[in-house]
Formats: structure tokens, sequence, C-alpha cells
């Protein structure tokens, strides 16, 4: 049974009746329907109306876009339900995650790093702001994963730290600042991401902590949120073998490796009856290989139900996929108690947010009140507050601090870059015709009086070339050999700058050529300084760098930072939040 009027719900009698009496009055294909999010994939009137209304959707997390056009969205959205939605937002670093004019305030690992907890505050306020101002009231944050294997490529920024007890005190700071506005914060990946090195985007990637490493770790984080009134958790694809075995030692393999989002071991033995966990819990999205592989998909949606996940993210086809968990509720598979149950979380999710007590025309704000909020400087002030206490100086084995002009005139700048992913191809796509970090780096640099020269590797001169010269350019350029003295003689100091999202791939991608500036061999010849300005890992590929900074972003802001660091203006204060050196010897010396 569900206990409204316990945490996180609190509900009044009213509140409680409210919920009985909708799911009362629901049909079968409403009830089932409350079970989804759906993925926007139009803010076209029309559509919106017939998702609604076709459907009965529970809630729904869009694609992104301007706060203006996410508003009226949002407005058509709830306007024409039956029921109120839950409309999520990805606020995972900002505003930025509700709307792309919101404001960015960090990653949370570069939160992490500027020391200070009211940053994760201002982050879930400045977060909780601009998302409830467009009609968002849930958001799928904090990431409250630990980051324990620098290898993993998925949850590289997108953590706070290594350490439990930061990691738990930054997702209660973060928690407190967003729910100030009314906005429910679903933390993620339960049980845990941060141990496997492999994506549950594409892979299976199993928590492999034993049941007392996992209590200390994950529960203690988990625990502690949900003491102080977490309302809602996104499960995982990420398996917890040794507690499913903790449960049912005579476990089969496949019950031991399914992912937590099908596991009724993992959501319903530990999460709901070990931690008592009495919230609202989510899937993570359903087209991930790590649960789409697990089994047949029309088996896949109620056994999700069955485990113990309330709702349901993302239909694949809308159709089909009703039709599925419609299927798995007359086959038994999702029983009558399963299903009053969570409906009565996802109803109670919503009558704790007040919603049930708004007219559909008054849920959001008024529109012009609501613009207003949205990139307040007050708060774009603070992603340059982060930037400047986050950079953080990892290796210093150079003294080469401050760098001037009359030492280090002239600067050649090289971009390091990793594998091109079609995700990062879209999003250069995106942000053509802006400047790229390494250009705004340039006129930053430039401006102290600094003589900067971009490098451009024989690689991508050689992909301008016909098809018919290629082959041999190629060749050639792996067969080359320069002296020395063409670094030596033309440069004061190099700057490494790697540009590698880390989403699915982090590592460092070397080119063919030989003897470039591409591969810092140079280290002991020329000054060298190499800055990471996205993943905090890079030092493992670069272990020979005397000097190494991981600045987080290539913001503008951060930019800025760092030069004002480098010349000596400011110091550098960030502390890194992860093992930067990835647990091995030679990064260290």
């Amino acid at each position: 049974m569900v206990n409204l009027k316990a945490k996180p719900y609190n509900l009044d009698e009213q509140g409680i009746k409210w919920v009985k009496d909708t799911i009362a009055n629901m049909t079968i294909e409403e009830k089932i329907g409350q079970l989804f999010v759906n993925m926007g994939a139009s803010r076209d009137e029309e559509y919106l109306k017939s998702i609604v209304d076709n459907y009965h959707i529970g809630g729904v997390r869009y694609n992104p876009g301007k706060a203006e056009e996410v508003y009226e969205q949002n407005r058509i959205l709830q306007e024409n339900s039956k029921v109120p939605l839950l409309i999520a937002a990805n606020t995972e670093a900002g505003g930025n995650g509700a709307c792309t004019d919101g404001t960015y305030v960090g990653s949370e690992v570069k939160i992490a790093a500027a020391n200070d907890p009211k940053y994760a505050y201002e982050m879930g306020r400045v977060s909780g702001v601009e998302a409830a101002a467009i009609g968002c009231n849930w958001s799928f944050a904090p990431i409250v994963d630990i980051n324990r294997n620098w290898r993993n490529p998925i949850i590289s920024t997108r953590t706070w730290s290594a350490d439990v007890e930061q990691t738990l005190e930054l997702s209660l700071e973060y928690m407190r600042g967003i729910q100030e506005s009314g906005i429910a914060p679903a933390a993620k990946h339960f049980p845990g991401d941060g141990i496997d090195e492999r994506d549950q985007h594409l892979s299976f990637a199993p928590n492999w902590l034993s049941v007392d490493e996992w209590d200390n770790t994950f529960g203690r984080v988990y625990g502690g949120l949900i003491e102080a009134g977490l309302p809602s958790i996104m499960a995982g694809h990420i398996a917890l073998p040794e507690y499913v075995r903790h449960f049912n030692p005579q476990a089969t393999q496949e019950e031991v490796l399914m992912p937590a989002t099908l596991s009724k071991y993992i959501l319903t033995d530990l999460l709901r009856e070990k931690m008592n966990f009495n919230g609202l819990v989510v899937t993570d999205a359903s087209h991930m290989v790590a649960m789409t592989s697990a089994m047949k998909r029309s088996e896949m949606l109620p056994t999700a139900i069955a485990a113990g996940s309330d709702l349901f993210l993302f239909f694949n086809d809308p159709d089909e996929d009703f039709g599925y968990m419609m299927d798995g509720y007359k086959k038994g598979i999702i029983t009558d108690e399963r299903l009053e149950e969570a409906l009565t979380r996802i109803l109670g999710t919503k009558a704790a947010l007040g919603l049930h007590k708004k007219a559909k025309t008054e849920i959001l704000q008024p529109k012009e009140e609501a613009m207003a909020k949205i990139g307040l400087p007050e708060n774009t002030a603070i992603e340059a507050e982060v930037s400047d206490k986050a950079i953080t100086l990892v290796k210093n084995k150079e003294g080469i601090f401050p760098i001037t002009p009359e030492k280090h005139k002239r600067v050649l700048l090289v971009e390091v870059k990793g594998m091109e992913s079609g995700f990062g191809k879209l999003m250069a796509m995106m942000n053509g015709g802006k400047k790229s970090p390494i250009e705004n780096l340039k006129e930053l640099l430039e401006a102290e009086g600094y003589e900067v020269e971009i490098y451009e590797s024989p690689m991508d001169k050689i992909m301008k070339l016909p098809k018919e010269e290629l082959m041999g350019a190629i060749m050639n350029v792996y067969a080359q050999k320069r002296p020395i003295s063409t670094l030596t003689d033309n440069y004061d100091l190099i700057i490494n700058v790697a540009n590698v999202a880390p989403n699915t791939h982090q590592r460092i991608e070397w080119p063919a050529s030989k003897g470039t500036p591409d591969i810092p061999f140079y280290v002991n010849e020329v000054p060298t300084i190499f800055v990471s300005i996205q993943s905090p890992f890079h030092l493992a590929d670069v272990p020979q760098v005397k000097t190494y900074i991981n600045a987080y972003d290539g913001k503008e802001s951060t930019l800025k930072a760092l030069v004002e660091k480098m010349v000596g203006r400011s110091e550098f204060t960030g502390v890194s939040p992860v093992d930067a050196f990835c647990g091995l010897l030679d990064t260290q010396y």
C-alpha cells in the first residue's frame, strides 16, 4: 500500500480523495495510458491534442526548444489533458535543460570542483525557476551516480564526484534549490552508474559492487535522499548482481544480470521494501540497449511495471507499445494491485505538486511573467563565478605559471580530438557559425600580447584533397620526419586543448602522422600546457605532460577565467572531485 500521508507526498484528506476518486473514474485504457511518459516529437497543436486524447499519457519529456515554444507546448498539453500531466526536463546543468535559452550553470563535476555546496543549490534553484516558468514540474536530475571508474564514458562529467559524502551533500543542495520552485526532482540512475566501463545506452553495464560495498556507497546516497523526502527516482538499466543473489541465492544467471528497470529484486525487494522508498519510480529511456536487448519489447513493457517501475519512459511506436502494455495487463503480468499502486504514486505525485487544485488554464504562470524569468543576469553571472572557482590545476611539475609575453611570446594552440560520433557531428552542425573554444582562446591570448597560431594537422589538410590523391598523401605523412627545431625555433609555448565529448567515447584519438604537434611528445623540448575542456580524465592518454588543467567546459566564461589564471591574475582554486590521475602511477610524475 502507498502511504499518501507520508513523505514524499504529505497529502491532506482532500488530496488523497482526489487521487482515489480520479483512479476510480478512469477507464482501463486511461489507467494504462497513465503509465507512459511520451517523448514529444512535435509541438504542433493537433499532435499534442492527439497524444493526450488517444493515449491518456501520464507525463511528457519533450524535445529542446526556446522558452516561448516550450511554454506554448506545455500550455496546450495541460489545457487538453483530462488529468494534469507531469512535464519533465533534464536540468542536469541548469535551466538550459528546460529550454535552449535557459541558463547553463555548469556540469555536475564542474560544480563539485568549485568546492562549495552553495553552487549545487544555485544550480537547482536556477533550474527550478526557469523550468517552472515554462510549465515543467518534474526534473530528471540530479545525477547521483558515483564516479569510481575513469573509463566509464557516459557519466564522466554528468555526476558530482567519486566521494560518497560529497555526492550526497551536493545532491541534497540541488534538491533543496529546485524544490523551491515546485519542481519534483528525480535522482538517477538507480542502483547506480560509474562502476562498469560501458555505456548502458549501447551495452549492458552492471554495478558489480558487493552488498556491503553498495550499502556504503550508492545505498548511503539514495538512503540520505529518501530520508530527506526525495519525490522520485529514475531507475537505470543497470544490473546489481550481488543484491539479486542476496535476495535469492538460487537466482538464475538471467535474473542476476537483469537490468534494474526489469528486476523485482532491485526495485521492489531492495528499493521499496529494504530502503522504504515510498515515492515515484520512472524507468530510464526505453530505447537504450541495456533494456531493449534484455527481452522482447512486448514482454519488456509490462515487466517494467510489474518489477516496480510506476512510469514507462517513452513510446517506441505509441499504438504498438500501448497494445503491449494492455496485453500485459490482460495476461496478468501487471496485476490489478500493482496497477493501482503505480497509479496512486503517479497521481499522488501530481497532487503533491498541487496540480489537482488548479484550473487547467491556471497551471502555467502568466506568459509575460514567465518569460521574464529566463536568463536573468544575476543567474547567468553564476556560470562565470563557478568557472573561476572550478578550473583545476591537476598537475604542475614544470612551474610554468604565470606565463608572460616576455617568456612565452610565440604560442601554438593545438586542438586535440576524439572519435567524431554522429551525435558530435550533429552538435557541430547546430553550432555552425559560432567560434570554437580554441578560436576564442586565441583571441583572449592575443589580447594579452601573445602571438598565437592555431595548428592545422596534415590529416585535416589531406582530407581536403581529391580522392585519387588521398592514399599517397596519407602514406607520405605517415613516413615523414621533422627536425625538433621546427618547434623549438618557432614556439615558446604549446597549449593542447582537448575538446573530446565524454558521451559514449571520451578517449583521445591520435592521428596517423608522426612527429607533429597533435601528440605532445615534445614536453621536454617546449613548455607545454595540456587543457581538457570536457572530460576530466585525459591525463591517462598524456601521462608525459608536466602541466595539466581540467576546465570542465569550453564556455567563453571558462576560457576567460582560464587565461586569467595562466597569466597569474587569478589563482587556481578548483579541487578535483574525481581521480584525475585515473589510478595510474605514470600520470602523477
